[in-house]
């Protein structure tokens, strides 16, 4: 346990570094318009370049692994049911409608730009739902590499510095309400603190409604996780089933000696679970999401302290963006370059497919 703690705590000391510099880096910002997260990503990225001694891999892949999991259960210390009951009433349609864009069309948009569908499906749930965070979420169940990752931060990120300085120009041209205007930021602008940017931009009530629109919004990263840990898991099952229908057919073929060749293979490459057990409804719902669900519902009962709410929200982001550090260390920009510009492409389509579904379907119901 000794031996494993002293492997971690370099790469672990490290990554809280790099996130109390982008912290850091972030308060300096005379105007809020890139958040602590991304600021932690690319500060990785860059030192990757440079450094990265052999001593730090083990601290910085836990880091992006188990750390970020509990990052993502402490978040839901912030959010209550009564919240969801108050701005779902309005928000709900809205968002079910840019939530169809952004994997309906991104289906078919990442097929076309011929992108792998996990990074495909990392740009629309950070897209959809609410960036980073997203992101973070969903990566693990679909077993997404951090090239990945950052590639779906990366492409969300450069829409959302757009959007930030175009939202409140185009929300005084169309003359909005604050609430009209709050609802479409909260569910058409990507992350968090890109929504608090462009809401507070155009007044205060509008900054105030957004905000509560986007953490109703984060909600959905709770069935999109489970559909997804779905998706995963049978296509693992498919996946297992044609190699073992491959080895029948060669073993057909083969001579005694070469079978017993392939028993050692497919032992070797086996996976260490199996997956063809049934699958179950709790094999659905991984173990953070479960108690990020736990810590929501206890909050809505008023159990949690105001005060112990607020220290876990923040202690959330500061570890996140720890997390997305590690990731960043994690990446190499040149892993990044064999996917091209395909990435950035798929993320401006479903952004610019959101911002225009989202205003359509406020004037359809009447709030715009």
């Amino acid at each position: 346990m000794l031996k494993s703690f002293k492997n971690y705590l370099p790469g672990v000391c490290v990554a809280i570094v790099i996130a109390i510099v982008a912290k850091f880096l972030e308060g300096l910002m005379p105007i809020h318009l890139i958040g602590a997260s991304v600021i932690a990503l690319f500060i990785g990225m860059t030192l990757n370049i440079f450094w990265k001694p052999k001593c730090l891999q083990a601290g910085l892949k836990f880091t992006s692994k188990k750390i970020l999991k509990f990052a993502i259960i402490l978040l839901g210390a912030s959010l209550s049911i009564g919240t969801i009951v108050n701005v779902g009433k309005l928000s709900l349609t809205v968002m079910l409608f840019t939530l169809l864009t952004c994997f309906g069309g991104g289906y078919f948009i990442g097929k076309a730009l011929g992108l792998d569908w996990k990074l495909s499906n990392l740009i629309s749930a950070g897209t959809g739902i609410c960036g980073g965070s997203a992101i973070a979420a969903i990566a693990p169940v679909i077993d997404a590499d951090d090239t990945q990752i950052a590639y779906a931060m990366s492409a969300t990120f450069l829409f959302d510095m757009i959007m930030i300085l175009l939202f409140p120009i185009m929300g005084n041209w169309l003359h909005l309400s604050d609430m009209a205007y709050g609802l479409w930021a909260g569910t058409a602008v990507n992350d968090t603190s890109s929504v608090v940017a462009a809401g507070y931009a155009f007044s205060e009530a509008a900054g105030d409604f957004a905000t509560m629109v986007k953490l109703t919004r984060t909600l959905s990263i709770i069935p999109t996780v489970l559909v997804f840990t779905f998706i995963n898991i049978r296509l693992k099952q498919r996946e297992h089933v044609s190699c073992q229908a491959v080895k029948d057919c060669i073993q057909k073929k083969a001579m005694p000696y070469e079978v017993n060749q392939l028993d050692q293979i497919h032992m070797e490459t086996k996976p260490k679970e199996s997956l063809t057990k049934k699958t179950t409804i709790w094999s659905l719902f991984p173990w953070f999401i479960v108690g990020f669900v736990m810590l929501s519902i206890v909050n809505s009962f008023h159990f949690i302290p105001m005060n112990v709410s607020l220290f876990a929200k923040d202690l959330s982001k500061f570890l996140m963006v720890a997390a997305l550090a590690a990731i960043g260390m994690n990446t190499s920009y040149k892993d990044m370059k064999k996917s091209g510009v395909a990435p950035m492409v798929h993320g401006f389509i479903i952004s610019l497919l959101v911002v225009i579904v989202a205003i359509v379907v406020e004037m359809m119901i009447g709030i715009a």
